[in-house]
């Protein structure tokens, strides 16, 4: 008797070793920990809340069905203050603390880049979506290692400002000045402005800079009024933006204005009022109040009929809809981190009008971009 006890206690220690064997990371038998970096206070925070509730909503909406396989998924959600230091603290608060799975819809170019290279990259842990269009973020993983652990579902920068700038010289304007914010996100719109005029023999005729978290503009603007432009397009986010379409329309300046997705038309609005009017803005998600795209029907219907809509919270949207169809790719009991890279590295998923598209060499999914316009009372047009 005392022989066989040994022997099932000796199994019993070898299924749990082995159990433990395959236990990854942040996940449990009942759960999957996720963690996500975001701007809850500061300039860009009215976008942080709005990504951070919607894929929150989305997840608990997908725990009340059950789960993923059997596992309910937790989110723990840091305020970074769109500081790209607060971002990488945060990071690694998530993985070494926290114990996270992976990670989900970061916010922020140089955020991001930073928190790949120094901290979820070397750690080989994935990020899942990100609100970001760097071209860096892009590289194909044999380029940059840590970017074999970063998953973005968006258009880039300069994707977005190259459709700008098509489109400001069909038109006929020449005289074209840019004003970006200075780091990676500006510096990708101004790069791909400068591709895209350099096809039709232009230049930018003035350019000037905003640091990231402020709307002083005094020398930016001073270059850019010198020009008195015909367009000018904003790299940057919306109280930069607002202040220097006030500032030149008080100099008596009426250039054509446009600007890139993350300025947020919502926030752009609530800064300038009536004075949003005429602005142009690049998309790179689907219009959120469409009523005949399958994926916007689906939006709507899941914030409810009274809203409010907004391309930000549809890219929450999209981001928690990509991470929860990758992790459920990714299989059941042994769910690991390296079988979720190979999920999302095989997923050629159409949303419902929008196409996410990743492979082993690109972890970028869409070049999707769309230009709207802001519409008497704010209401935006394509």
């Amino acid at each position: 008797m005392n022989a066989i006890r040994r022997i099932l206690s000796a199994c019993l220690i070898g299924m749990t070793i082995c159990h433990a064997a395959f236990a990854e990371t942040g996940v449990t038998d009942t759960t999957i920990t996720l963690g996500m970096s975001v701007p809850l206070t500061g300039p860009a925070s009215a976008h942080g809340q709005e990504l951070k509730n919607v894929i929150t909503a989305y997840f608990d909406q997908v725990n009340k069905s059950g789960g993923i396989n059997g596992r309910k998924l937790q989110l723990t959600v840091l305020d970074d203050g769109y500081d790209p230091e607060k971002a990488v603290a945060n990071t690694r608060t998530l993985i070494e603390t926290n114990k996270v799975f992976a990670l989900v819809g970061y916010y922020g170019s140089t955020a991001m880049t930073e928190a790949m290279n120094k901290v979820f990259g070397p750690a080989k842990v994935p990020l899942i979506g990100g609100i970001s269009g760097a071209m860096p973020l892009r590289q194909p993983p044999a380029g940059n290692p840590n970017n074999r652990y970063l998953f973005i579902q968006r258009a880039s920068y300069a994707d977005e400002a190259e459709a700008i700038g098509t489109q400001l010289a069909t038109l006929g304007l020449k005289n074209i000045a840019v004003f970006y914010q200075n780091d990676a996100f500006g510096q990708a719109g101004l790069d791909g402005l400068t591709n895209a005029l350099k096809k039709h023999n232009l230049t930018p005729s003035a350019t000037g800079t905003v640091e990231r978290n402020s709307d002083d503009i005094g020398k930016a603007l001073e270059s850019i009024a010198k020009v008195n432009p015909q367009a000018v397009v904003m790299v940057t986010l919306h109280k930069p933006t607002a202040a220097m379409v006030k500032a030149l329309r008080k100099a008596n300046q009426s250039p054509m204005f446009m600007t890139l997705s993350p300025v947020g038309a919502e926030q752009l609005n609530q800064e300038l009022a009536a004075d949003a009017r005429g602005i142009g803005i690049s998309q790179v998600m689907p219009f959120p109040w469409n009523d005949t795209l399958p994926v916007a029907r689906e939006y709507q219907h899941f914030v409810g009929k009274q809203g409010p809509y907004s391309y930000m919270s549809m890219e929450g949207f999209i981001i928690a809809k990509l991470a929860v169809e990758g992790i459920r790719r990714a299989g059941g009991k042994d769910l690991s981190r390296e079988k979720l890279i190979a999920s999302l590295e095989g997923l050629n998923q159409d949303f419902g009008g929008y196409r996410v598209n990743f492979g082993p060499n690109n972890h970028a999914g869409s070049q999707y971009v769309q230009l709207t316009v802001i519409g008497a009372g704010g209401k935006l047009i394509k």
